[in-house]
Order: C-alpha cells, then sequence, then structure tokens
C-alpha cells in the first residue's frame, strides 16, 4: 500500500492489552480503574439466557417500542453493569481528544471519523448486552487518562493545548464524563464529554427505540436523540454533528448475539462546509457478514442541506471517500491525491476505492476499550450508578439470581412510589447536572452543579454533596 508524502499514516496507536476477567480488590478510598463486565464475560450459559430472553421478547411483537414499555427482566437475563456507565462513546479518548490538532478542516473532519469508528469498540471487541435500566435522577460520573499520541489524519496537526501555551505530545490527558438519567417517560438519559486541556467537548442525548420482529431487534436513535455533538472551543466553537445509524440485533435463535449495520447516516460541520455520508452495507442473505462501509467527504451548504445519498453528490464537491470494514480496517482517499491520478470502480452497486490509492484512516484490530477511572465507593452518592446498583450487582456476580431479582425489583418499586408521590404532590421533577430533561435542539446544557461536576473531575475531586430533589 503506498502512502502519499503529504499525508500522515492515521491511527496506529499502540495496541491496548486484551482486558483481563482477574478482579481485584479495591481500596474503597482510592479511584477505580474498571472495564465493564460485557468485555470480559465469559459465561457458559449465555445460549440458555438467550433463549429465555426470546421467549419473553416473543410477548413483543408488535409492539412498537419496547424501550418505552420497560418491562423488568429477572436479574439472571441481566449484565451485572449500569446503563449509564455501560453506554458511552469514549472507548479510545485518545481520538476524541485528537480530533481538532489538524490546521485543515479537511484533516479534523478525517479526524472525527477516526473517532467515529472507534466509538462502539466495545461491540467489536465483546459482545452486546443488556445492562440494568436506568432511574430517574441516576448518574455516572467517571475520567479517562490518556496519552496523547494519536498521529494526524492530514495537515499540520501540532499536538497543544487549547491555549497553544503547553505541548500535550505524549503527555497523559484526562478526559471527564458525566451522564444524568434526565426523564423516566420516556427514557432519556443526556451526557457531557470534557477536555479543558485541548479545548474539546461532547453532548448530547441518549435515547433508544426497539421493535422485536420475532428473531432480531431493529434498534433505532429515539425521537430525543439527535445525536453526539462535537465542540472545539480553540477553532472558533466549530461544532460538529453525528447522526446514528439503525443497527439490527441479530443471533438470538443460534445462541450468539450479533449487531449488524444497514443504514446510512451523517456528520456536518456547517463553520466548515464539510458533510460526511456513510452508507453501511446491507448483508447478503448468503455468506458470513462483512460489516462494510463506505461514505464519501464532501463540501455542501449549511443553509440547503439537501443530499442525503452518496449517489446525488456532485463529483465536483468530492473531498475524500471512505471504504473498509467498521469491524477492522477503513481507508480512505483524496481526490486530489498527488501521488496517483483517483480511480474508482463501480462494483456490485457500491463504490469501491483501488487499495493500491488509499490511506489507512483507522486499524481497530489492536485496539480495545480504555480503563474508565472511577469515584471511590466511600465517595459516591447514593444515586450514583455503581452505589444505587451496588447489591443487584454483587448478587449477580456471586450467582444469587432470587436475591439479584428480588433487590432489583426493590428499587424499582421504590421509584413507582416516589413517582406516584410526586405526581399526588404536584412536584416537578428536574435533573441536577443538566437545565432541562428534554431539549428539542438535541443539547443539552449544563447547570452549576454539572460545570462543577466536570471541573471538580478534572481536578481528581470526587467530592458532591447529596440531593434534596432525587428521583430514584
Amino acid at each position: 500500500m503506498t502512502s502519499s508524502p503529504i499525508n500522515t499514516p492515521a491511527l496506529r496507536a499502540t495496541a491496548s492489552p486484551a482486558p483481563s476477567s482477574r478482579s481485584s480488590v479495591e481500596n474503597a478510598d482510592a479511584p477505580t480503574a474498571s472495564i465493564p463486565t460485557a468485555y470480559v464475560s465469559d459465561k457458559a450459559d449465555d445460549s440458555s439466557k438467550l433463549r429465555t430472553f426470546l421467549s419473553i421478547l416473543r410477548k413483543f411483537i408488535g409492539v412498537a417500542d419496547i424501550a418505552s414499555v420497560r418491562f423488568s427482566l429477572p436479574a439472571q437475563l441481566l449484565e451485572p453493569i449500569p446503563n449509564l456507565e455501560y453506554w458511552n462513546y469514549l472507548d479510545r479518548p485518545e481520538t476524541f481528544i485528537s480530533i481538532g490538532d489538524s490546521n485543515d478542516a479537511l484533516g479534523r473532519m478525517l479526524a472525527v471519523l477516526r473517532f467515529w469508528f472507534t466509538k462502539d469498540l466495545k461491540y467489536v471487541k465483546g459482545k452486546p448486552c443488556k445492562p440494568y435500566n436506568s432511574a430517574l435522577g441516576e448518574f455516572f460520573r467517571c475520567n479517562w487518562e490518556v496519552e496523547d499520541n494519536s498521529p494526524p489524519v492530514l495537515g499540520d496537526a501540532p499536538k497543544v493545548s487549547a491555549t497553544g501555551e503547553i505541548s500535550t505530545e505524549h503527555r497523559t490527558v484526562r478526559v471527564s464524563y458525566i451522564t444524568e438519567q434526565t426523564s423516566h417517560h420516556p427514557p432519556v438519559s443526556a451526557f457531557w464529554v470534557d477536555c479543558p486541556v485541548k479545548g474539546i467537548s461532547a453532548y448530547g442525548f441518549d435515547q433508544l427505540s426497539a421493535k422485536f420482529t420475532g428473531t432480531s431487534v431493529r434498534v433505532t436513535p429515539g425521537a430525543h436523540n439527535l445525536g453526539i455533538f462535537i465542540n472545539l472551543k480553540h477553532r472558533d466553537n466549530e461544532e460538529y454533528r453525528l447522526t446514528h445509524p439503525a443497527a439490527q440485533l441479530a443471533g438470538m435463535l443460534r445462541g450468539s448475539l450479533s449487531i449488524t449495520v444497514a443504514d446510512i447516516c451523517y456528520i456536518t460541520c456547517p463553520k466548515s462546509k464539510t458533510k460526511v455520508i456513510l452508507h453501511y452495507l446491507e448483508e447478503g442473505w448468503l455468506g458470513k457478514a462483512q460489516n462494510r462501509v463506505h461514505g464519501v467527504v464532501f463540501r455542501y451548504d449549511p443553509d440547503n442541506d439537501n443530499i442525503t445519498k452518496i449517489k446525488d453528490i456532485p463529483e465536483k464537491d468530492v473531498l475524500a471517500r471512505l471504504e473498509g470494514c467498521w469491524q477492522d480496517k477503513v481507508h480512505y482517499t483524496l481526490k486530489d491525491s498527488k501521488v496517483n491520478e483517483m480511480v474508482w470502480v463501480m462494483h456490485q452497486q457500491r463504490l469501491t476505492v483501488l487499495e493500491q490509492e488509499s490511506q489507512l484512516l483507522i486499524d481497530l484490530n489492536p485496539l480495545w476499550p480504555i480503563s474508565k477511572i472511577i469515584p471511590p465507593e466511600n465517595q459516591q452518592l447514593s444515586t450514583e450508578s455503581r452505589r444505587f446498583w451496588h447489591g443487584v450487582t454483587d448478587a449477580i456476580i456471586n450467582k444469587q439470581y432470587g436475591q439479584a431479582t428480588r433487590l432489583k425489583q426493590e428499587l424499582e418499586e421504590r421509584q413507582r412510589e416516589k413517582a406516584t408521590e410526586r405526581k399526588d404532590q404536584d412536584f416537578e421533577w428536574r435533573p441536577r447536572f443538566f437545565t432541562e430533561a428534554l431539549m428539542t435542539n438535541g443539547k443539552p446544557l449544563l447547570t452549576e452543579d454539572g460545570r462543577m461536576a466536570l471541573q471538580r473531575l478534572q481536578e481528581g475531586n470526587y467530592h458532591l454533596e447529596e440531593s434534596a430533589n432525587v428521583g430514584t
């Protein structure tokens, strides 16, 4: 594979070791480094669990959105991890903090794409799982500490702090994260990621809609999930919006869950007038799933954004094309490559970039999700995910499923009682860390408590006071 002299090879990050399933005794006063259970679960009874799960799901055939039903599953069908801890997009934080490095707008968009293909690494390296349903007002917070070592994708990309005064190259950078369940009906959580040193943040609302077809579950973004928003403060508040594709959760009949994606999603940056259309290709009826994706980066008019399909993109506006497997390697080719004249061929109804003309964007094979750093147990609040579900988690890990189910049902009943009390008292519950439960533009705003919690995470200070306005 040839390499252009004007391009630097993309992410060939140092391989992270596969997570170990060995548990260790943690000091209650010390932060906990954690790999979610879903990455390392090796239970032999997965097939039996899936058959039981399938028998329950069959009761919901025809239901428009089973995610909104909030039915209670027996504890033995759950993975011992809270939903808010499991569901995040920072599986490889070093790709996130490098998004704003390039001085070239196309280079920054390609860096966004590099982050995009790492955000769901948990599904590539592990298996899908069913975590606990989140309770109203439940929250989770953590840090990641990573070396700022992702190579530039394109153009000049100095690794400096947001002020430009300190070099961050090969130095450890801290990324902080907070998420809160802001709505119970519909089930929605808000999240905020912050890395002040690099001047980058991300935010949005998470909500899923799911429909059971009889053999698989189709999962789509809920009405309040408008995507991930990324802001680059030191690039004149350049903002990117990344929308989510629909996915299919299959393999229940054969006892081995798998995720396939066959949809179109979009990444837009109005300030740089750059857009990406990614097309996840539908798998054939026969043969092994290839998990193929192709896409185009192109110039667009934010005031007249009406191009939704790759075939409708004018060739004069194309900046780069992408091709690969979203579970393996993804390559890109620049339209104005100075090494060779671009050659495109139409093959099986998709554009294929000749391999010798392409540059590596990312290779997922050596990468594993990075550990989170979680507040010490004695500094977690009663509504904090780990502490809130502590009894249920311990019981599941010790295979005391009857005890786990009882504790889980007690927590759920307590939530229902509090909801009834609020209704009887005409009391409106409000989130603690975010200003509103839902926002029509899909962009949550932090409260003063939210800003303080993130600032303290950045300082390694985990102290927070309990809130009187508790939803759980």
